[in-house]
């Protein structure tokens, strides 16, 4: 088991990288834990508030060479969340993506190889496998990538970046792909904490299409957990699925939700499709298993501790909702009505 003791976790003040520093701060205690994040509009020091006397936050930019180094010193293992990470977004205006996604994962690496990190570890996701529509399989580690959105090829060009620096220069890394996240403290352009959000502003759950796309929900706990395994037992050089096997379509996302709350079905409305919608993403998670992975949450549970927390943080969400990177989004994207045949 490999140990460390200086850990840099980037995009540690957004949604899953606050919750794997949450996490950590006990698992690991002996862990000097360094945030490095650039507080994009996702970002968010409250998300870090819990355990901000345990850790060390630097505002910076991943692609930013200055910014990476002053916080390398003595670091022996990088976890990187850092991205743009909306499909959405992806499709308005792709060059953010290339840039934090492609050209700041590479000055991490320039970075890290300079100063003899112990691990590179790059959080991905499922989506550079791209759709599994019409079909019963379920992704492995070993297919190859076919992304089908400017967010997923970037997140295919970070993995290949990766990669060549395992091979080239010999660094230790290693890669794990998660599956759709949800949980606590997730910023409301997504689609599970947009629709608590709504449904508890009695606003409509836009839904794309027929609302039949499947995705395979994992707990942003678990999601944390199977991180930290895999930076401490991972092989090199690989990458590791994580996933919950489960999958739910976007209907029953939203009628669980209302159910919980008790809204009307009604509220569930359906607007026009995103462009390359994919429709199914399943992992297989055998890999991450086979070191002792194994998901604590189910979807039932999961999503019923996460409504409770949005229940409870009134006043963290309806911040994040007043910014205009929210308000601009659901604009753009949830207001148009499906065309009729």
């Amino acid at each position: 088991m490999a140990e460390f003791k200086r850990v840099l976790v980037t995009g540690g003040a957004g949604f899953i990288g606050s919750a794997f520093v949450r996490n950590m701060v006990k698992a690991h205690p002996a862990w000097q834990i360094t945030v490095l994040d650039k507080l994009t509009y996702a970002g968010n020091l409250a998300n870090l508030e819990p355990v901000a006397e345990r850790v060390i936050f630097r505002r910076g930019d991943i692609a930013e060479p200055e910014d990476v180094r002053r916080v390398m010193d003595g670091i022996d293992a990088i976890v990187n969340f850092a991205a743009e990470s909306h499909v959405d977004r992806s499709l308005v205006d792709a060059r953010p993506f290339v840039r934090t996604n492609i050209e700041g994962v590479l000055v991490l690496l320039d970075e890290a190889r300079k100063a003899g990190v112990k691990r590179f570890l790059q959080v991905s996701t499922d989506e550079v496998y791209g759709d599994l529509a019409g079909t019963d399989r379920h992704s492995l580690e070993t297919d190859a990538p076919a992304p089908r959105s400017p967010y997923a090829a970037s997140k295919t060009g970070a993995e290949h970046l990766v990669c060549s620096y395992g091979i080239s220069y010999g660094m230790d890394v290693v890669i794990t792909r998660g599956s759709n996240t949800y949980g606590p403290y997730q910023y409301p352009e997504k689609v599970i904490p947009l629709f608590i959000t709504n449904a508890l502003n009695d606003q409509p759950l836009p839904l794309y299409g027929d609302g039949s796309a499947v995705r395979d929900y994992l707990h942003v706990d678990d999601h944390a957990a199977g991180i930290d395994l895999v930076l401490h037992h991972g092989e090199t050089g690989k990458a590791y699925n994580l996933g919950a096997r489960l999958e739910v379509t976007g209907v029953e996302v939203a009628e669980r939700i209302l159910d919980l709350l008790g809204k009307p079905c009604a509220l569930m409305t359906f607007v026009t499709d995103r462009p390359g919608h994919d429709y199914r993403y399943s992992v297989n998670p055998s890999r991450a298993e086979a070191l002792g992975w194994k998901r604590a949450w189910d979807f039932p549970s999961g999503l019923a501790q996460t409504v409770d927390w949005y229940v409870k943080n009134v006043d963290w969400w309806r911040a994040v909702r007043e910014g205009q990177a929210f308000k601009g989004h659901v604009n753009q994207w949830y207001t148009r009505k499906p065309e009729k045949p």
